[in-house]
Formats: structure tokens, C-alpha cells, sequence
């Protein structure tokens, strides 16, 4: 018989963006020192998922694990220093005593994907061999409008457990991605996250994202209300909610001024500036 996974719920936690619960949850007892390690970085990824890259930064020292080592790597990526971060990072891949470390290869994805460079991303990626990094090759695929190579990432991991909670999720991004009446099935994922766990604003935003493509925004707009409640500066509530508004006729300037304050380089306030430079560009030419 099976000893039981102690670190089942703190995973999940993190899997469903609820962070501050994983690391006021993360006083696991009983954890042997892969388990403990395994624990440490989902409580400094939780840390990051809020922002606090500087108390990472602080809390891990050199002699800490190569796994918590990649997290820091990430937390000093997010805090700017990019160059550096890839520099290590690539530095670290190339060591044959750690390359093959698999939150290092992860951490590589993420911070690859970050820079659009999918290709590398997925160089320490495709291999898989776990669920995260299968989920990550979802998430990359589907970037890469590459939905045909996302399912076949998705049935791999439906192949090593269909019933958990990132295989849900992959499931439920392709499912969007792909559109048309798969997105029923997507939001049926979310309303079923919704009913077995406490909800969090990821979960809100995976149904509010759904209803908008069923067409049901004033729905949308009050799970994105909802999900705003729970944290005022996530990017992509206040992204979500800016469409939202768009398509109800209602004012988005606002949630526009606090993603253009709180996330700068996001997707969407770089396309609102790039169509309004063009803009600006055509009434001078006209002028």
C-alpha cells in the first residue's frame, strides 16, 4: 500500500492560485527531506504568484537546494533583473551535476515563455516527465497556436492521472484555445473546481473567460467583480473585465489606469499603446 501524498492539498492550493492559503497551509508534518524541499518551493512560487520576489530573494541563501536556487533564479528575473537571472540560469543548464534538475527546467520554461522565446523554453521542456512540465508545454503550445502539439501534451498527462488537478486545467486552457463548443466543457471544469475547492480569483477568471465566449457577459462581469474583491491588482481580472466592459458598453478607463500602473509590460496595455501611437501617427498624417 501506498504511503499517502502529505503534500496533495498544498499542491492544489498553488495549482489553483489560492497562494496565500498554501503558505498559511504549508506546516506540513511528517515530510521526508525531498518532500520538504518539494514543499519549500511551492510556499517561495506562492510567495512570487503574490509578488514578494524581494523576501524570496532574502530568504534563500547559496547553500539552499538547486530547486529552491531556480525559484530565486525567477523571483530575480520578475524583479527586473533579467539578463542576470538568464545568464545564471543558462550557466546552471549547462552543469551536468544540475541540469537535469526538474524544477531548474521548469523555472527555464517559465522564464523562457516570459520572453517569448518558446523554442527554448521548450528545448528544457518537451522531455516532460512531469505533470507540471507537461502543463507548461500546454500553456507554451497554446502561445504558439500550436493546439494540434497541446493535446498531445494533454494526453500524456491524462495518460499518468486524468483526474488531476493540472491535467483539469490543461484541459480546460486547450479547451478555450481550441473554442466553439469546447468552451461548454471548460467552463464546466471551472464551475467543478469552483464546487470542490475554495475559490480563487484564477477559478473565477477561467469562468468569467468562458462565459464571454458563450456571449453571457454580465455574468462574466460579476465572477470578474468577484475575482477583483479577492485581489484588485491581478493583471488579468483587470484585463478581463477591461473586455468585458468593452462588450457591455460600460467605461474601462479605470481598470485600463490600474493594469497600466501595477503591470506595464502586460499584453494588452502594450497593444492599447501600439494602437494608439498608429493613431496618433494617422491624424499627423492627416493633419
Amino acid at each position: 500500500m501506498s504511503s499517502p501524498d502529505l503534500l496533495f492539498n498544498l499542491r492544489n492550493l498553488f495549482y489553483l492560485g489560492a497562494y496565500q492559503a498554501a503558505i498559511n497551509n504549508s506546516d506540513v508534518p511528517g515530510l521526508d527531506a525531498d518532500a520538504a524541499a518539494e514543499r519549500d518551493t511551492i510556499v517561495f512560487r506562492s510567495y512570487i504568484a503574490l509578488g514578494s520576489y524581494q523576501l524570496v530573494i532574502s530568504e534563500i541563501d547559496s547553500s539552499a537546494a538547486t530547486s529552491l536556487q531556480a525559484v530565486k533564479l525567477l523571483a530575480l528575473y520578475l524583479t527586473g533583473d533579467k539578463e542576470g537571472a538568464i545568464s545564471s540560469l543558462k550557466e546552471w543548464l549547462s552543469d551536468s551535476a544540475i541540469g537535469s534538475n526538474p524544477v531548474l527546467r521548469l523555472i527555464a520554461g517559465i522564464i523562457f515563455m516570459h520572453e517569448e522565446d518558446y523554442n527554448e523554453a521548450l528545448k528544457h521542456t518537451h522531455s516532460g516527465g512531469t505533470l507540471d512540465s507537461h502543463a507548461l508545454n500546454v500553456q507554451i503550445f497554446i502561445k504558439m497556436h500550436r493546439s494540434d502539439y497541446a493535446e498531445k501534451q494533454l494526453k500524456i498527462m491524462q495518460q499518468i492521472d486524468e483526474d488531476h488537478t493540472l491535467t483539469q486545467l490543461a484541459n480546460a486552457w486547450l479547451d478555450i484555445a481550441v473554442g466553439g463548443s469546447k468552451i461548454r466543457e471548460a467552463y464546466l471544469i471551472f464551475q467543478d473546481f469552483a464546487e470542490k475547492y475554495p475559490m480563487t480569483g484564477m477559478v473565477l477568471n477561467g469562468k468569467a473567460v468562458c462565459c464571454m465566449h458563450m456571449g453571457s457577459f454580465e455574468e462574466a462581469e460579476t465572477l470578474l467583480l468577484e475575482a477583483l474583491n479577492k485581489d484588485a491588482k491581478d493583471p488579468e481580472t483587470l484585463a478581463n473585465l477591461i473586455v468585458c466592459n468593452l462588450h457591455l458598453g460600460k467605461p474601462s478607463s479605470r481598470f485600463l489606469s490600474q493594469l497600466k500602473l501595477s503591470h506595464p509590460d502586460h499584453v494588452l496595455v502594450k497593444s492599447v499603446a501600439l494602437s494608439e501611437a498608429n493613431f496618433e501617427r494617422a491624424l499627423q498624417a492627416v493633419a
